[in-house]
């Protein structure tokens, strides 16, 4: 096969930001990185990687969070009964983005350099889909039903930083703006004996859904309050980009609520660049504690890796339901 846009390394690409793929509105387009995870490739890791059996979720509760930090309209669950009590019904009101979530590539626009005297364009999402598009409801163009009907199916790797920083003596609170550095991350790699493949899925965990639980409502309330508050996550820096992209991931997760480092503390915003830039999937609030432990028992920290998104034509974003094979 001819080599693709994917197998260009970073600093050869002709626009980092714009790494757009297919057709407007075509099935190509609205998979983005994911057309990384070929049948081959996941049959290929099937092989190598489902030994004992044993499954993990990272699918967090819907209860969670509790208090959201951008406003967010938590979960609501409520049990129906139909014909009369005979049998129930569950009817859910939720917002993807309160709790486990893939953000899809209708989540996250860029914005677009002006060129000479003329005013900036409007910002794009990826394939340089328009905010018009996406409020269409006659337009599908990106939406998550492209990764649902595929799957997210492949390796997944996972960076324990927080049992790292316990080993350093590195200090964090998990909403704090501390980032995680990309010299951390290699040395983990180094560490576990992870040898990062293209097509790898990976994931990042830092603590965040681990602090939450132990924290009081009245601790979880003050932050709700407090807005999009401080948080750990990946370093936002050029060397960050240059390593994801030649790294070949087809997509990327954490357990923080935004993956990257909040606020950022540089001009880059990863959002802007895998979600709008190149269509990688961010996957955040995953729950990674028993993931953590199970590959800490078996001193292996790469697994079978499925995600099944929500068949929404049009959808923004969705629960992962993930779960971790091994």
């Amino acid at each position: 096969m001819p080599p693709s846009i994917y197998d260009t390394p970073y600093d050869e690409l002709p626009n980092t930001r714009q790494v757009w793929v297919g057709e407007p509105s075509s099935h190509e387009e609205g998979l983005g990185k994911v057309s990384l995870l070929t049948p081959e490739l996941v049959a290929k890791t099937a092989a190598e990687e489902i030994k004992t059996g044993q499954r993990v979720t990272m699918n967090w509760d819907l209860t969670k969070l509790e208090y959201s930090f951008a406003g967010r309209h938590k979960t609501q669950h409520h049990i129906v009964p139909i014909v009369n009590g005979v049998a129930f019904d569950d009817v859910y009101l939720m917002n993807p983005q309160n709790g486990s979530q893939w953000d899809g590539l209708r989540h996250c626009s860029q914005s677009v350099p002006a060129k000479g005297d003329e005013p900036p364009p409007e910002r794009v999402f990826y394939g340089g889909t328009t905010a018009a598009e996406i409020q269409d409801r006659q337009s599908d163009r990106i939406g998550t039903q492209h990764w649902a009907q595929a799957g997210i199916v492949g390796r997944g790797v996972l960076i324990d930083y927080v049992s790292h920083a316990e080993k350093k003596g590195i200090k964090y609170g998990s909403f704090e703006n501390h980032g995680i550095k990309l010299s951390d991350i290699l040395e983990i790699a180094k560490d576990s004996n992870i040898e990062f493949r293209k097509g790898d899925i990976l994931l990042v965990r830092s603590g965040m859904t681990k602090e939450w639980d132990s924290m009081s409502m009245a601790d979880k309330a003050a932050h709700g309050a407090a807005g999009r508050a401080s948080a750990v996550g990946v370093e936002a820096t050029e060397e960050m980009l240059r390593f994801l992209w030649n790294s070949g991931f087809a997509a990327v997760a954490g357990d923080a609520f935004a993956f990257e480092v909040w606020p950022p503390q540089g001009p880059i915003l990863l959002h802007e660049y895998l979600l709008a830039g190149w269509g990688m999937p961010i996957g955040e609030l995953f729950d990674l504690e028993q993931l953590a432990q199970t590959c800490k028992q078996l001193d292996r920290w790469s697994f079978f890796f499925t995600s099944t998104p929500l068949n929404q034509p049009g959808g923004v974003s969705s629960p992962p339901n993930a779960i971790a094979i091994f």
